[in-house]
């Protein structure tokens, strides 16, 4: 398949590096201030939920389907916690930052 299934908005791309890289301080500069996000269609602090589901448990994020530019994906998730999940994401972006997402399992 080509150009439909990639990441392409710069904000997901930043997002999704900051992630993979362990790097905290890019993943919040990559969000819009007061950015929100939701679990399995529930709403959860950011900072905490990255923390623990991201950066203490060592997150990489492996996408697997991308669709809006990568605004919307399916992806591999790995982390200390849970091991390895498919999982879905929806990006809203404003201003060139993310300023929600949702996740659940696939």
């Amino acid at each position: 398949m080509t150009g439909g299934n990639e990441v392409t908005d710069p904000a997901v791309q930043a997002l999704i590096s900051a992630i993979n890289d362990g790097d905290r301080a890019a993943f919040f500069d990559a969000l819009a201030p007061g950015a929100t996000m939701s679990d399995d269609g529930t709403d959860r602090d950011l900072a905490s939920w990255a923390d623990r589901e991201l950066f203490s448990a060592h997150g990489h994020l492996d996408v697997a389907e991308a669709s809006d530019g990568g605004r919307s994906l399916i992806a591999s998730v790995r982390n200390d916690t849970y091991g390895e999940m498919r999982t879905w994401w929806a990006f809203t972006v404003s201003g060139g930052k993310v300023s929600r997402f949702e996740t659940g399992q696939a």
